[in-house]
């Protein structure tokens, strides 16, 4: 076997996070009466994709981000709002969402007949495991490392670091990172030498330093890789 230990991204690897933030988003803006629903979401994307990215980077705090992206987004419309509590009403939403990614379910409790799992996620601690219990995806995983239990996240060596040292007689060779962000999953695992693979259903251009070793275009490629 080439590999035993498989470690999965939750989000847009396993969970179709773009499909359930945007029923998030829609819920809430309905909720605060937002004239132009789709222009508020397109113009949130960009804004919560750019903190993220300076997240990645170390230049703000998770909580920097969490409480201000929504006060920030108003700000572009001249409405001031409690961006903590728009948060929580945004969270509320959130942890409802857990659609799978095509064909993921089935995958997933197909492999763990055969391999060790982990679900490897940045984010809010509650709503992650709301969300993979809402999913019933419990019994697939031994462990989910969630980054803000870890204190670090994605692609810190520190995560990953942390994530190692919680999984028993964990063995760098036979261990797979499955991951869609090229600077979360792929640059993460590299920092520690793990073998990555990058789930890439768009067929999108790697412009970044992250090479994985594999890269797949739906989850069900995985077979050819493990076999």
């Amino acid at each position: 076997m080439k590999y035993n230990t498989l470690l999965f991204d939750l989000d847009d690897t396993i969970l179709d996070f773009t499909k359930g933030e945007k029923k998030a988003l829609t819920g809430l803006f309905k909720e605060m009466q937002v004239k132009d629903v789709q222009k508020a979401m397109d113009d949130y994307v960009v804004l919560n994709k750019s903190l993220w990215n300076e997240l990645e980077k170390g230049n703000v705090t998770r909580d920097y981000v969490l409480n201000t992206r929504f006060s920030m987004l108003f700000k572009k419309y001249n409405i001031d709002v409690d961006g903590d509590e728009v948060e929580k009403r945004y969270r509320h939403y959130l942890n409802l969402q857990h659609d799978y990614i095509d064909g993921a379910e089935e995958i997933l409790r197909d492999l763990c007949k055969n391999y060790k799992l982990y679900i490897i996620t940045n984010g809010v601690s509650d709503t992650q495991f709301k969300r993979i219990r809402d999913a019933n995806l419990e019994q697939c995983f031994e462990n989910v490392f969630v980054s803000e239990d870890i204190g670090y996240q994605k692609p810190a060596a520190e995560y990953f670091k942390a994530v190692i040292n919680k999984i028993p007689g964990f063995d760098l060779r036979k261990t797979l990172i499955i991951g869609d962000s090229l600077t979360a999953d792929i640059a993460g695992g590299a920092r520690l030498n793990i073998p990555t693979c990058w789930l890439n259903p768009q067929n999108v251009e790697n412009y970044t330093d992250a090479k994985p070793i594999y890269e797949i275009h739906k989850l069900s490629d995985l077979y050819e890789i493990l076999k």
